[in-house]
This record gives structure tokens, sequence and C-alpha cells, in this order.
């Protein structure tokens, strides 16, 4: 695993792509404050630059660094969350322009799996998330369910869990409010 974590860590440092698994289903993401990486990325999914992404990080503690102003609810969530769990969250910062919705809003999820936790740990930025499926098409739950042409224009394609034929589904949606408002977007 050290290898292939080195080898998506390089990718991400030079503004690549990579295709990586997650604790829900295959992804494909970049650096969450490269506007460039996030542009290719909207490219290669051929998704319209008005649909955002989400990031993840490994630790509830650093969204604080990615949010002006961390509803306290917030903090609730995560912590009672027994599935993947996303919360859109207001007022975005330090991350590229181009991956803040229109709202100022970002979606953030704490990944927990091994080869994220590791990979997040050593590159010490909010990496992109994105189903790696072409927009429009279903997402692919396992590997080998992954598109050769979105596979063909990544920079780096992770080996690890790479044989898992576990059908993963995508993580629940919550978008809270500046004022804490919750909307379910998707459970």
């Amino acid at each position: 695993m050290n290898e292939d974590i080195k080898k998506a860590k390089e990718a991400l440092i030079n503004g690549g792509i990579i295709c990586y698994p997650t604790d829900t289903i295959w992804g494909l993401g970049c650096d969450a404050t490269n506007p460039k990486a996030v542009e290719n990325l909207f490219k290669i999914k051929k998704r319209d630059t008005s649909k955002s992404m989400l990031i993840l990080l490994n630790d509830i503690g650093r969204v604080a660094s990615y949010i002006e102003e961390m509803p306290d609810v917030a903090y609730d969530l995560y912590e009672a969350a027994t599935s993947p769990l996303t919360l859109i969250l207001p007022k975005a910062k330090n991350l590229a322009p181009n991956l803040i919705a229109d709202d100022g809003t970002i979606g953030i999820r704490i990944v927990n799996h091994p080869w994220c936790n590791k990979l997040l740990q050593q590159f010490k930025k909010p990496i992109v998330s994105t189903s790696a499926n072409f927009t429009g098409e279903a997402p692919a739950k396992i590997f080998d369910e992954i598109n050769e042409q979105i596979l063909d224009q990544c920079n780096y394609v992770a080996e690890y869990d790479r044989e898992n034929t576990m059908a993963q589904k995508a993580s629940s949606i919550i978008k809270l409010g500046a004022g804490g408002e919750i909307e379910i977007i998707r459970e």
C-alpha cells in the first residue's frame, strides 16, 4: 500500500487526476486547492461546472479550515453518523474557487477508509471526490465497472482494493444552512 500511496500523492502534487477507492464507491479526485486540476476533473467527467463536487478529509478537526463558520450541528452529525455522510456546508474557503458551489457551499465527507486516510495524512490537503464515471452514467460500485475511457484519462489509478467485489453505495448527503437549517439531499 505504501508505494501505491506514494504514486497517488505524486500525481496529486503534480496537479493530476487519480482514480481511487473510498469508503463508498470508487472515486476520481485531485488536489482540492488546485483550480487547474479541478478544471481537468470537470472535463474528464464531462460535468457542467455549475454542478459541484465534494472534498474528503480524514479528521473532523480539519473541517473548520475550509468553512468560515462551522455550524455546531455539523460536529454532532459527523460524530453520530454510522455510515458515510457528506455535509454540504456554507461559506467555503481555502479551496479552488471553481470547486465551490455558486451559493458558496462545499460538500465535505470525513472518510473512513485505510487507503484514503493514509493518502490524506501524507498529502496534507483535501482531495476532491466524485464518482468514477461520466456524468449521467451509473457510478462504478466496484473497480471492474469503471469505464476504460475514464481510467485512460487518469494520471494514476490506485492498485489498492481493485479486487473487492462487494458493491458499495454513495454517501448520504445533508445540506446545512448558515443558521443550522437541515435539508436531506440523499439518504
